[in-house]
């Protein structure tokens, strides 16, 4: 077993990145000796991150009993009452460290799965088993699971909720190796920081979201209700989500957080197979996939939730909203994601349908998004935000965020905490009436100005373009320095030309004017 501490600032990374080794340097579709594919290399790594927190969770509360002399160490009562999983003696992680580097350490880690699972009704067909394979190896298997073992668990404030940021950190670096297929089960933390921080959940609500993926809606809500001096435990979740990988990787999430989730007995597609049929919440979350073709409309045609009119069968963008609106509380708000498209479109009914919407005043605001903010996709998105009892009865909020955040890096844009209060704050300002147009940052319209724009909620329509400074230099001034400038350029545009010219000559090589016609 490894010796040492890596729970240091960073560690997050340290995992990740010691882990990699044994994805190795493979397409994600192919097998080679000794390594595993993208989606199977999810498996193993959040996998044993739920192993050690939950074997972990498990040993601190054994020795309190033990202390405590009674002889509940083995009653599954005893550990139940404190949403604490029973791991039987095999499928301990001193068992599991200390077997690390033999050749049975796959079947070892396997049968602990399966152990805990029986151990666990609610974990049952959700843990992953696949560390037998031929194709890991055992070796590195070993490695990673030292790493694991050398965590500092001590209950001590940096280091409470390590795993529990491991395993976030994970999903999101899975997210951005796996592209595409990563937008399925991960949300940028910024925008999901975004709507919980325009929405605001508060202790003992319920909240909701049905195309869930890995739980980071979840996450959010019960960090901010913590934040704010709530108790981060009373708070009612159901999700649903269709994809069976995905909704394991959601409940093994929510375990480690300590978030009793209520996410079905299984994986099931929430528009055929609604697993929350009578659930009123009081916050919905969601961040639907884009323009979901082939959903399934003509089997739904005469569906209780079409309020406001039947979806289109070629795109979902409206089913999702109406569902949504059906499972709200008389006071519930809804905060999602949707391509821009939405905002406009007037195909297939898709139009009337967002006129009844916002005749009904349930629109309370749309956000604007920047472009790559998203691993998976470059397209424009859309916060919009739904209230069943506006504060401002019959006033929208319009946002273009358009140019707010930075880049990390040459693809990924993200925002900053300033960036995401300054939203908050706006739509806190909006609501009790204070809130001042800003010209191109934000508006407030009412129901006849939208009726204006033909009922489109694009921002910019509203927010109007933003106010330059006059630098008060006069226009001829102006133009005589620009023209110059100019000048100077095309200057320099011809001497970079003829020297091209020069250097392709030199090796037998000669451009042709553009002859005019």
């Amino acid at each position: 077993m490894a010796n040492g501490n890596n729970a240091t600032i960073g560690f997050e990374k340290q995992i990740w990145d010691a882990a990699c080794v044994l994805r190795g340097n493979i397409d994600a579709s192919e097998y080679k000796s000794g390594h595993i594919p993208a989606a199977e290399y999810r498996k193993v790594i959040v996998g044993l991150i739920f192993l050690r927190y939950i074997s972990n969770a498990f040993e601190k509360r054994y020795q309190e009993l033990v202390a405590e002399g009674d002889g509940f160490e083995d009653d599954r009562d005893a550990y139940a009452e404190d949403n604490i999983f029973f791991v039987p003696e095999d499928a301990r992680w001193s068992k599991i460290a200390s077997s690390a580097h033999t050749p049975e350490i796959g079947t070892l880690i396997d049968n602990a799965m399966r152990a805990i699972e029986a151990e666990n009704k609610s974990l049952k067909n959700v843990l992953p088993k696949n560390y037998a394979s031929p194709d890991l190896d055992k070796r590195v298997l070993g490695d990673v699971v030292d790493l694991f073992t050398n965590m500092d668990m001590s209950d001590t404030k940096e280091n409470k909720d390590l795993l529990g940021k491991t395993y976030q950190y994970c999903i999101q670096q899975f997210a951005a190796y796996e592209g595409v297929k990563g937008g399925e089960f991960y949300t940028p933390e910024s925008i999901v920081k975004t709507i919980v921080a325009i929405l605001k959940p508060y202790e003992n609500c319920r909240v909701y979201d049905p195309c869930c993926g890995s739980g980071g809606m979840f996450v959010q809500s019960a960090d901010f209700i913590e934040a704010h001096r709530g108790n981060r435990g009373k708070i009612s979740v159901y999700g649903q989500e269709s994809n069976a990988d995905t909704w394991k990787m959601a409940k093994m999430n929510m375990a480690i957080r300590g978030i009793d989730a209520n996410f079905g007995p299984y994986q099931a597609d929430t528009f055929f197979n609604d697993l929350h049929p009578t659930l009123k919440a009081d916050f919905i979350m969601a961040n639907p996939p884009f323009n979901l073709s082939n959903w399934g409309q003509e089997k739904l045609k005469d569906d209780v939730r079409w309020q406001f009119g039947t979806p289109p069968a070629g795109n979902a963008n409206y089913a999702w909203i109406q569902h949504m609106i059906h499972h709200l509380a008389p006071n519930g708000k809804i905060g999602l994601v949707l391509a821009n498209g939405a905002l406009s479109t007037q195909t297939s009914g898709e139009g009337e349908i967002r006129k009844r919407i916002i005749q009904a005043d349930l629109v309370e605001g749309i956000v604007a998004l920047p472009t790559q903010l998203f691993y998976s996709v470059t397209i424009p998105v859309t916060l919009w935000f739904i209230s069943k009892n506006k504060k401002q009865k019959g006033k929208t909020l319009f946002i273009d965020a358009r140019k707010m955040g930075h880049m990390v890096d040459k693809k990924h844009r993200d925002f900053t905490d300033e960036d995401i209060q300054k939203l908050a704050d706006t739509f806190e300002a909006f609501q009790e009436g204070t809130l001042e147009d800003v010209k191109g940052f934000c508006a407030v319209a009412d129901l006849p100005a939208i009726e204006k724009q033909d009922f489109i909620l694009t921002p910019g329509r509203y927010v109007g373009i933003e106010e330059v400074e006059d630098d008060d230099e006069p226009f001829e001034e102006k133009m005589t320095r620009l023209t110059s400038e100019l000048s100077e350029m095309f200057k320099k545009s011809h001497e970079l030309e003829d020297e091209i010219r020069k250097k392709l000559g030199a090796i037998g090589f000669t451009m042709k004017d553009e002859e005019c016609e």
